[in-house]
């Protein structure tokens, strides 16, 4: 019976110990390297991708560089008619829009743009005028906008015909401007629209459009409109002007 006492005795002791341990653990501060370590996320590890400065980046789809345009088809059918010349393609007025071979729904979109010259007596939208549709349907302005009364929201930069642009940042025509824009695609369920579409513009590095929701298609006479449709080519304006394109890459988001 004394052995069994002592024995149940010992082991309040070591349990108390043990508790007493634990809690002073507990209750020690956690060093700072500790503490970060609570917030740190190892996966996913992001996959790399070189972007040597003027060149697109390494996981882009160069769709205008200085070869044919073998990545673009006419609107109508057959190959794309417009000039190509010392890196840029030109519109070859009458030929129709060109639209790319590959469809595609989130993106980010780098090109450069030039506006001619313009010729006497052009003024508004006929100031060498020309667009890129996003799936076809959703258009951001190209124009010749220096200096040039037009509506706002018709004017370089805009989404045509639905969101004027926070500033006018275009150069001089003649002068290369450059687009960046980062467009994420409408979602639909079935025919019904579950989540708009969204663009954000630089133009010549300076925001005008900033994750700007898209109401719809972008109509020259009526409403904006959502039909349902999936990933699309990107398509660009023949609007009568000899506007020129270069440097246009495609990364798919």
């Amino acid at each position: 019976m004394k052995t069994t006492k002592i024995a149940s005795l010992a082991s309040l002791v070591a349990l108390a110990a043990y508790c007493s341990s634990a809690l002073t653990a507990a209750e020690k501060p956690l060093e700072p390297w500790q503490q970060a370590e609570k917030t740190e996320v190892w996966e996913p590890v992001p996959a790399v991708v070189t972007a040597k400065a003027g060149t697109p980046p390494s996981d882009a789809i160069v769709l205008i560089g200085d070869g044919p345009l073998s990545q673009w088809d006419g609107l109508k059918g057959g190959a794309a008619a417009w000039t190509i010349g010392k890196g840029k393609i030109t519109v070859k007025p009458g030929t129709g829009d060109i639209k790319t071979k590959q469809s595609f729904c989130d993106i980010q979109l780098h090109f450069e743009w030039q506006a001619p010259i313009p010729e006497e007596g052009m003024q508004g939208q006929q100031r060498n005028n020309s667009g890129i549709f996003f799936q076809q349907r959703y258009e951001v302005q190209v124009l010749d906008s220096f200096e040039n009364l037009t509506y706002p929201n018709g004017q370089a930069g805009s989404v045509y015909k639905q969101s004027i642009p926070l500033v006018n940042a275009t150069r001089p025509p003649g002068e290369w401007q450059t687009y960046d824009i980062i467009y994420k695609a409408p979602r639909f369920e079935g025919v019904s629209l579950s989540s708009p579409g969204f663009v954000t513009v630089l133009h010549n590095g300076v925001l005008v459009q900033n994750h700007t929701e898209i109401q719809g298609t972008t109509e020259w006479i009526g409403a904006p409109k959502y039909e349902a449709h999936g990933c699309a080519p990107l398509q660009l304006q023949d609007h009568g002007n000899l506007v020129s394109f270069r440097n246009m890459w495609v990364r798919e988001l």
